[in-house]
């Protein structure tokens, strides 16, 4: 919910300022497919209807991350604190060398064509509809904009209110003549049976080749807390439904996060336990995200 306009919006804390290597080195060309950055907070400044004010977490502080961790690409993803003003994810990408692409808060059928060319220079590659956010872009009008996407060549990147709104929708997902990327394993519930419906959806758009998957947010999906081992049934339900159509993301630096802050090691190590065969990590960390966002 957004905060009333006499109400300050929260303020999150930071990411663990030490990152560490997960215990297994990751294979070369490993992407983070989902993070956001922040601030300098004077330069871009935050929507004045928010849910949490972050502290600054620039492209350079995202870029050691990255490097400590030894992943060698990343995909930004406009946070909802910056509504439709993509300005400090745009400015992220230009700055980055090639080596992220970036997901905007912007309906693509009112985007010209030379902005366009120029985003997609940028590194853009998707649009974002927030569900969990008032200030989204409106999912009545998916279709439309999904539309526009497919003549662009750019995906839709959804995040629902709630694992079950995928029981609603998952027939206007399955049409969509756009790539469609669903996040956080589709917000189902650590602990719940794999058989609940919402869940249950999510895995008949990876199966048909509808949809694919972010492996991401441990700590919002878990019920129990670190080190997040319920949800590894989750994890693993995704994989075997759609192991090329599986990307990875840290979420850093972990906005309106309630809880222990995680070391991004170990939500690699994590990974490392939801998806035990190599191989198949090295999909999810490489060929697969090169595939959908275009790196070469």
């Amino acid at each position: 919910m957004s905060p009333s306009d006499s109400a300050p919006a929260p303020t999150c804390a930071g990411p663990d300022p030490r990152p560490r290597p997960p215990r297994r080195a990751l294979p070369p060309g490993g992407c983070d497919c989902h993070a956001h950055v922040f601030g300098p907070s004077a330069r871009f400044a935050y929507a004045a209807r928010r849910s949490y004010t972050p502290p600054d977490a620039p492209l350079e502080s995202y870029l050691a991350m990255l490097d400590a961790v030894g992943l060698a690409r990343g995909a930004l993803v406009q946070p909802s604190v910056y509504g439709e003003d993509n300005a400090c994810l745009l400015d992220a990408l230009r700055r980055s060398g090639g080596r992220l692409r970036g997901v905007v808060v912007a309906d693509p059928r009112r985007l010209d064509d030379a902005t366009v060319e120029d985003w997609t220079k940028a590194g853009v590659r998707g649009v974002r509809i927030n569900m969990v956010t008032p200030a989204g872009l409106p999912l009545a009008e998916m279709e439309g904009m999904a539309a526009r996407l497919a003549e662009i060549g750019w995906h839709l990147d959804l995040i629902t209110d709630s694992s079950e709104r995928l029981v609603e929708i998952e027939s206007r997902l399955a049409g969509l003549p756009c790539p469609l990327v669903i996040e956080q394993m589709g917000r189902m519930k650590g602990g719940q049976p794999l058989s609940t419906p919402g869940f249950q959806a999510l895995l008949r758009l990876l199966a048909d080749r509808k949809a694919w998957v972010k492996l991401s947010h441990a700590y919002h999906v878990s019920t129990a807390g670190p080190p997040y081992d319920d949800t590894t049934p989750l994890a693993a339900a995704c994989v075997a439904a759609a192991p090329d159509r599986a990307v990875w993301g840290s979420d850093w630096p972990h906005p309106m996060l309630h809880g222990p802050m995680p070391n991004d090691g170990d939500l690699l190590d994590l990974l490392a336990r939801w998806v035990p065969d190599v191989a198949q990590r090295r999909a999810i960390l490489v060929d697969n995200p090169a595939r959908f966002y275009g790196f070469s």
